[in-house]
């Protein structure tokens, strides 16, 4: 038989196997498994009603399974966190059709990660390769605006770049550990100023009668997924309008990759009043979902940032992301950080007017987050 490549789709992840699908991976990062995949879909959050149609690609190569990639075709840009309203208005106002377009990512997920995901050996990047050309070609075949590959590790995008991708730049905050044996530790890092101001808030935070409790792994019980959604719905339906996921998504997260969970919840009077959902890989935990019903002071920070510091120092994890926006966390220790995109648009004029587009916002980007790094809590020199 000949090493032939032979690109196929699938509009169910439940259409290859968990054991397949996990097997293209390189890393335990928790959003690119078919456990989290399949249970986006399963629980309804994500389908073609919700503009998100699966239609993942898959590499065969010699009858065998050489790659797979998330991705979907969407009608919309929402849940993405990577804004390109703009440049969809600009095209239809010129006559086009920018939706539906090709989305390789995980959905509402603003988390660096892998996207073609190829099982290490000499012929990765060929494969990677691959995948790509087989995106652009399934692009041309349903007759597709664009590709956008979101969040994408630094070896990824430069593949993509050289395939012809226009690299976009975006930014994050995120808390690296730097070897700290304790939260102390890291705060003795930081200006004198801002270490009393963190002091200040979970000092406030812990002495309003709440209490806090850390949830992971087969511990997490059905009781608890019902708490956090009542905070998810009641935060999503404020800043969203509609929320992305279905309470059924929590109950599946927790029965197929419990151990990839960490949740932070918070109690008064004996009763859960906050939370938030963390994620965990190796050396990462990501920030993903925050909710509460009622408000307290500090409440907000200490849930969701002192709580993640304090888990990742004990837990010798190296970096925590904390999620997309917020320069407010800069003051907590989180440092402004790039993040990347890449983008392929059919349309060769209109590819074009991206790219002139881009070029101007990665320096409004770059010189954003130089200024905000040169302002950060950390002791400068000469400086306490």
């Amino acid at each position: 038989m000949s090493d032939v490549p032979l690109i196929k789709t699938l509009q169910s992840i439940s259409e290859i196997s968990e054991d397949d699908w996990n097997a293209c991976l390189t890393t335990d990062h928790p959003f690119v498994t078919h456990q989290f995949l399949k249970a986006l879909e399963d629980s309804g959050s994500v389908s073609a009603n919700s503009g998100w149609m699966p239609y993942h690609l898959l590499l065969e190569l010699e009858g065998r399974i050489a790659g797979v990639t998330p991705m979907y075709v969407k009608g919309h840009s929402q849940g993405e966190y990577v804004f390109d309203h703009s440049w969809a208005h600009a095209y239809e106002r010129a006559g086009g059709k920018y939706y539906p377009k090709l989305q390789l990512s995980v959905p509402f997920s603003p988390v660096t990660g892998p996207r073609l995901l190829v099982p290490n050996g000499p012929e990765r990047a060929a494969r990677q390769h691959m995948l790509l050309q087989g995106a652009k070609q399934v692009a041309s075949n349903l007759n597709l605006s664009s590709v956008h590959a979101t969040f994408l590790e630094p070896a990824e995008r430069d593949l993509m770049e050289e395939a012809g991708f226009l690299i976009r730049t975006g930014e994050q905050f995120h808390w690296v550990n730097n070897g700290y044996a304790t939260f102390d530790d890291f705060l003795e890092q930081l200006s004198s100023r801002k270490r009393k101001a963190i002091r200040k808030e979970r000092k406030g935070a812990t002495e309003t009668g709440l209490e806090f409790e850390t949830i992971s792994g087969a511990d997490i019980t059905e009781a608890h997924w019902d708490a956090f959604f009542r905070f998810y719905m009641d935060t999503g339906s404020r800043k969203w309008g509609t929320p992305y996921l279905t309470r059924a998504f929590f109950s599946l997260l927790g029965e197929t990759l419990s151990e990839a969970v960490v949740l932070f919840m918070v109690k008064r009077s004996g009763h859960y009043i906050a939370g938030a959902l963390n994620l965990k890989s190796t050396d990462c935990l990501y920030g993903r979902y925050w909710g509460c019903i009622e408000d307290h002071r500090f409440l907000h920070f200490e849930t969701c940032y002192y709580r993640a510091i304090d888990y990742a120092i004990h837990h010798g994890i190296t970096r925590v992301e904390a999620g997309a926006q917020g320069p407010h966390k800069l003051a907590r220790g989180y440092l402004p950080t790039p993040t990347h995109s890449a983008h392929w648009l059919r349309d060769p004029g209109f590819h074009d007017a991206v790219a002139e587009f881009l070029r101007a916002e990665t320096r409004e980007v770059a010189a954003e987050i130089n200024y905000l790094a040169r302002h950060s809590p950390f002791r400068h020199e000469n400086s306490d």
